[in-house]
C-alpha cells in the first residue's frame, strides 16, 4: 500500500526582515525629531563678546563669594549700596553700573541686585565675567 504525501507547502514569508525595517524606521525618526518643546515665538539667544574691553566710567559693585558687597571698592551694606546708585543715577542717568560677582557668589544674591537698579532706571547693567583660557 502506498501512502500519498501531502503536497509540500510554501514556506511562510518571513516577517524578520519587516521587523528590522519597522526597527531601523523608529530609530531614524527619533534620532531626527525633535523631543524637546518650542517657544511659541522667535527666540534668538543673545551674542557673548569676549575680549572686548569694558565700557569706562560708571559704577562698580563687587560681590564677594559669601556675599558681601563693596562699591567702588567701599564696603557697604545693601541698603547703602542702593542708596548711592540712586543717587548717582539721579545725578548722571546714562550712568553704567559693574556688578563684579565671584564666581561662587551665589545667583540668589546677584538677580536682585540687577532687577533692583533697572528699577532705579539704570541704561546698563554690565556683569563682569573671566572668558575661558583657550588651549593652543
Amino acid at each position: 500500500m502506498r501512502i500519498a504525501r501531502p503536497p509540500p507547502r510554501t514556506p511562510p514569508e518571513t516577517i524578520i526582515a519587516l521587523i528590522d525595517v519597522v526597527f531601523f524606521l523608529l530609530v531614524f525618526f527619533m534620532l531626527i525629531g525633535r523631543m524637546d518643546a518650542t517657544a511659541p515665538f522667535d527666540v534668538t539667544p543673545p551674542t557673548g563678546t569676549t575680549g572686548s574691553d569694558m565700557p569706562a566710567g560708571g559704577v562698580t559693585l563687587s560681590v564677594s563669594a559669601g556675599g558681601d558687597l563693596a562699591l567702588d571698592g567701599v564696603t557697604v551694606d545693601i541698603a547703602l549700596a542702593e542708596q548711592q546708585v540712586a543717587a548717582r543715577l539721579a545725578d548722571q542717568p546714562d550712568s553704567l553700573i559693574r556688578i563684579n560677582a565671584h564666581r561662587d557668589a551665589e545667583l540668589r544674591r546677584v538677580l536682585p541686585l540687577i532687577a533692583s537698579f533697572e528699577a532705579m532706571g539704570a541704561r546698563e547693567v554690565v556683569l563682569v565675567v573671566t572668558p575661558p583660557k583657550v588651549s593652543r
